[in-house]
């Protein structure tokens, strides 16, 4: 630990705007709260078509699919969202996973190469040895305070005897990281419409993550409402209206400009009419240091709750994961704004970074709800903290 931080101590804190993700000035809205619709919301409703094929986002910048990769069927997806057992799920799983290490594998490189080289030629797990592992966690993104968590775990461990070599070691620390990443189960969907809430800062993937987990909630039989509240940013509605068209989802919208919350209000009242069972609400990215842009979000989360009681029924925070320990402080400040129940964490295929999972759900208590590791509608994935740890340090 000493030796890290006389190492980093001329360094400049990558905490601050280096590391964050390209973000827009918006806007004010009108200060007026709503009552109820403030305009009639206009609507876009796709026909149901055949199986989504899988596609990247719009505008072309998504790399070209691997050629070779598994596909999952709706099939196979609705069969593990179940719990199915069979000869056949057990080798899409085992080909997902491994699947899932090639895509964390720049994550793998910093974690478990690492950790190779700082084991070779070791034999006795001592202090000396224990430090260095230390700086290794820093160095990978989990941070100071859960580095030092998960390093006083395994001194806990030296001291009863437990760890008498570097093999048991590095299981040790596997399982002190599954522990950490492990949360309760997820709650019953018993509200309907059940309602979610996207936030995040711009760049970060909100819409294209809507639209994924949409597509989830088709091959599930669910029925899905796209609420378009990103009323500031240029195209954004259009954006959404194409990922509606390609998920078989209505989008509820109005003019760009237009008071987010009145389209809030719009859209679940439009949900209530149809009986539609999941209810998604796109919003603008907002520097989570805007006090009056984080204060329109209460507004909206305000709106939800008075036209469906209990509403938003999740508030799910969107990361970049390759934005490293920036991705904490937003977590903070939104959860502070807007009590965030679950974390989604993209573009996790594209960082040697990924180590910040484990410090944002150490350091906020939110669970990490998915993972996105890649542009393909299935590589939004349901996080599972054993398969995530094992492909980062196996």
């Amino acid at each position: 630990m000493r030796r890290w931080f006389r190492r980093k101590g001329q360094e400049k804190d990558r905490d601050g705007e280096n590391g964050a993700a390209p973000l827009v000035e918006e806007t004010e809205s009108s200060p007026e709260a709503v009552a109820g619709p403030a305009a009639a919301g206009e609507e876009a409703v796709a026909e149901p078509g055949p199986a989504i094929p899988t596609t990247p986002a719009p505008g072309g910048e998504a790399p070209p699919q691997a050629p070779g990769r598994e596909e999952t069927t709706p099939a196979t997806q609705a069969a593990e969202d179940r719990g199915d057992t069979g000869e056949g799920l057990e080798a899409v799983r085992q080909k997902r996973f491994r699947r899932l290490r090639e895509q964390l594998q720049r994550t793998r490189e910093a974690l478990s190469g690492g950790l190779d080289r700082l084991f070779r030629g070791r034999k006795v797990v001592d202090a000396e040895l224990l430090e260095e592992l230390e700086e290794l966690l820093i160095t990978a993104d989990l941070g100071v305070s859960t580095s030092l968590f998960l390093i006083q775990a395994l001194q806990d461990k030296v001291r009863r005897r437990e760890l008498a070599d570097v093999a048991r070691l590095k299981a040790a620390l596997q399982a002190e990281m599954v522990g950490l990443l492990t949360s309760p189960a997820q709650q019953d969907r018993r509200a309907h419409p059940w309602v979610v809430l996207l936030v995040g800062v711009n760049g970060v993937g909100k819409t294209t993550t809507i639209a994924k987990l949409a597509h989830r909630d088709r091959h599930q039989g669910l029925t899905t409402l796209l609420v378009a509240a990103d009323t500031f940013r240029a195209a954004a509605v259009e954006q959404l209206e194409i990922w509606g068209e390609r998920v078989g989802a209505a989008v509820i919208k109005q003019k760009t400009g237009a008071d987010p919350a009145a389209v809030v209000f719009d859209g679940l009242a439009a949900a209530l009419a149809r009986g539609v069972d999941t209810v998604y609400v796109d919003t603008a990215g907002r520097l989570h240091t805007k006090v009056n842009l984080m204060e329109e979000l209460k507004k909206i989360h305000r709106t939800a709750a008075k036209k469906i009681p209990g509403a938003p029924h999740e508030v799910l925070l969107i990361l970049d994961a390759t934005t490293g320990q920036n991705a904490l402080n937003q977590a903070r400040l939104f959860h502070e704004a807007v009590g965030v129940t679950g974390l989604i964490l993209t573009k996790m295929d594209g960082t040697a970074k990924g180590g910040v999972a484990l410090a944002v759900v150490h350091e906020t208590g939110i669970p990490l709800k998915y993972i996105g590791v890649g542009e393909a509608m299935e590589d939004l994935r349901p996080f599972d903290a054993e398969a995530f740890v094992e492909a980062i340090l196996g």
